[in-house]
């Protein structure tokens, strides 16, 4: 009996690294705006284009956590959320990358980016309205957005959130999650008796974990714009750092934030 060998690369002439990664298309799509260009203008696309990635990364896992803990796949479900933190946690690293560029070098290329901004970010949007934090009037009042992107939110606003599959996993421990306080009954329940519900207890610590990291990318961020921008208004007609303080005290799962007071 013969084996059948596959070639790859160079020697089958099918895949090259270059052709799978897509790499003339990725690396020709970091157009500076500026003329003469600004030298930081590469660093600020390069950053905010690998931000993008990320999110559709985390959309990726984030989408399948949700759909393991509905489906009862409690283990995989958790595994997911591990690689969400990890994801997570480079996203607040990656501010230190930007913030070598000084307020004087971004200003000389600020202006050509109006009234571009990342509040525009549909994915980043899309990620909140599945931890939980579904805004509607996002939508309603960002008049930029495409339809193909309305769609998204739209379909993003009527699906299931990662809370509402956390409740499928309560249900199915058969603990009560009727009610605000039928789950924080439950919650309590859950946190007393962890060997008798260890993988509710981890998959509520994986959410909390996602939530706290949530946090830290929001704050590390709003400094990062102060550092930059000062209370300048955003380049998207925000209120720059204002909006993003006012921001700093959302929490995706205050449930869960609440326990920790009862316990």
């Amino acid at each position: 009996m013969s084996e059948t060998f596959v070639s790859f690369g160079e020697q089958g002439a099918q895949l090259t690294y270059g052709s799978y990664l897509r790499l003339p298309q990725l690396l020709d799509s970091q157009h500076l705006e500026s003329d003469p260009p600004a030298h930081d203008e590469l660093l600020f696309i390069t950053i905010h284009q690998v931000y993008e990635l990320w999110f559709k990364q985390l959309l990726h896992e984030v989408q399948a956590a949700r759909d393991a803990m509905s489906e009862g796949r409690l283990w995989w479900a958790q595994h997911l959320l591990a690689r969400v933190h990890v994801i997570e946690r480079v996203l607040v690293q990656q501010v230190d990358v930007l913030e070598t560029m000084t307020p004087q070098d971004f200003l000389e290329f600020r202006q050509r980016l109006a009234p571009a901004s990342g509040f525009q970010s549909v994915q980043f949007r899309e990620l909140e309205f599945l931890s939980g934090a579904k805004d509607p009037s996002y939508v309603e009042r960002f008049r930029g957005l495409t339809s193909a992107e309305q769609d998204r939110l739209g379909a993003r606003l009527d699906e299931p959130t990662l809370w509402d599959a956390f409740v499928d996993v309560l249900r199915a421990a058969g603990l009560d999650a009727d009610s605000d306080e039928g789950i924080s009954a439950s919650l309590r329940t859950v946190a007393h008796d962890r060997s008798q519900y260890a993988a509710v207890w981890a998959l509520g610590e994986a959410l909390l974990q996602h939530d706290e990291l949530a946090a830290s990318w929001r704050a590390r961020h709003v400094v990062m714009v102060e550092r930059m921008i000062g209370a300048k208004s955003g380049t998207g007609g925000s209120s720059g750092a204002g909006y993003l303080r006012s921001r700093l005290p959302m929490q995706y799962y205050p449930l869960l934030w609440e326990l920790r007071s009862e316990l």
